[in-house]
């Protein structure tokens, strides 16, 4: 009677292993994908893709740039292609590795970690996972929905952040997206120079389209070597809405592709700069107690030496509350299209009730992935600044259009800088014309 027992029970025993097995395999592809290696071929004479955004031949899958990322010590490394996918449709995708030692293909199977910020759109920023494979080197990929596509007929992409180098900025400003008739000039170039003002010393305009005149200001910042524009044709692959929330403007992505934007300016400032800063063109960091952001930065520093994630209170500072004031040395201001920000020093008061959009100072090197107002993952924790310490200085159309002026607070700190913001604004307009 034992003996049929024990039978019994093997047989049950090889039933639940290898019923499961398949399941247990498939998983552990997943987390450890397995590495195919192809015939020899002339892989990195495949055509090097030089687009921002590159569409694979699924339409859905849409790849920025790919970026070494060894930051975890207790994982392998690997290469994070930066990408936006169709969060339904796509459920498999491969990279292929040009091994430069000898010149063969690996092929390993990515794991795809969608950003959890979608807002509703079908599209969604994604990070596409795959493990270096052991004893090869690429500086070179390419990414198929399949593990047996022709390399050759791949676009190919440069592994970015292979090389460590020392900074060349303490902060970089990541400007996104920059869409639409864009036009407002003064308040474009008063923007830069606070921003270099305040210790800027790169700018990264992710530029869909923007007015003549704002073109004209943007080649002067790259010819002084402030600005870099990263080309965005967003439309040219999907359909881009102009709100982040699919429930008011269903399109394929929110806000022209906001969130990739953001992603890819941190990866590619990763070793390049100390601080970076993600904000919009009408929004400043402005220190109270402090005359730079590298004084602030070492102050917060100080005081919490282990965060690398810096969150300050949004204020809005209403385009429809300005004030009489002169200032000398401003006439010829008056002929350049835009809003002049030293008319708007008084800012609504914050709901409480409601969520404050806090914009961010980075450390780069402790992000992983980002959203617009948080970072949704990362390495440490992160710190909410006091409003005596900083506030973004945001000059636009009012939130709260039925709020009496009488309500509003006024706050003149952007005065501190009047001079030499003034001095420099001057200078620009003395050398670019808007006739």
């Amino acid at each position: 009677m034992h003996r049929y027992k024990r039978r019994i029970l093997l047989c049950v025993s090889l039933v639940i292993t290898f019923g499961f097995l398949p399941v247990i395999l498939r998983r552990k592809d997943l987390i450890t994908p397995s590495v195919e290696e192809r015939a020899e071929c002339s892989c990195c004479e495949a055509k090097l893709s030089t687009d921002t955004i590159t569409a694979l031949e699924d339409n859905r899958t849409f790849i920025i740039s790919p970026y070494y990322d060894n930051r975890d010590s207790n994982k392998p490394s690997m290469v994070r292609i930066l990408s936006i996918i169709h969060h339904q449709e796509v459920k498999e995708l491969y990279c292929y590795f040009c091994c430069s030692s000898d010149n063969r293909v690996k092929v390993s199977r990515a794991l795809i970690d969608m950003h959890s910020d979608r807002f509703g759109f079908p599209y969604v920023t994604t990070d596409l996972l795959c493990e270096e494979p052991p004893g090869c080197h690429a500086q070179y990929l390419s990414v198929h929905t399949t593990p047996s596509g022709e390399m050759t007929q791949l676009p190919l992409f440069q592994i970015q952040n292979r090389e460590v180098e020392p900074f060349s900025a303490n902060f970089t400003v990541c400007i996104s997206t920059m869409f639409g008739n864009y036009s407002n000039v003064l308040q474009f170039i008063q923007t830069m120079e606070m921003y270099q003002i305040l210790g800027a010393q790169r700018v990264m305009i992710y530029l869909n389209h923007c007015s003549p005149q704002i073109q004209k200001a943007i080649q002067y910042y790259i010819a002084r070597g402030i600005v870099e524009v990263v080309d965005w044709p967003i439309e040219r692959h999907l359909r881009p809405g102009k709100r982040f929330r699919y429930a008011v403007d269903p399109k394929d992505i929110g806000y022209y592709g906001q969130l990739a934007t953001l992603n890819d300016c941190i990866y590619r400032n990763m070793y390049r700069t100390k601080f970076v800063l993600l904000n919009d063109i009408d929004e400043i960091i402005l220190p109270f107690s402090h005359t730079s952001w590298d004084t602030m930065m070492k102050s917060l520093q100080q005081q919490k030496p282990n965060v690398g994630i810096f969150l300050f209170e949004n204020h809005i500072f209403p385009q429809t509350a300005s004030i009489n004031v002169s200032f000398s040395n401003t006439l010829s201001w008056k002929d350049v299209p835009g809003y002049n920000i030293l008319q708007y020093v008084q800012r609504e008061p914050l709901r409480p009730h409601l969520f404050n959009a806090r914009k961010m100072i980075l450390d780069p090197r402790k992000v992983i992935q980002t959203s617009v107002h948080s970072v949704l993952k990362g390495y440490g924790g992160h710190v909410e600044v006091p409003l005596e310490t900083a506030l973004v200085y945001h000059c636009r159309g009012p939130l709260q259009k039925d709020l009496p002026k009488t309500s509003l607070i006024t706050d003149k700190t952007i005065w501190k800088h009047n001079a030499s913001l003034i001095r420099n604004v001057n200078k620009v307009l003395g050398q670019i014309s808007f006739q």
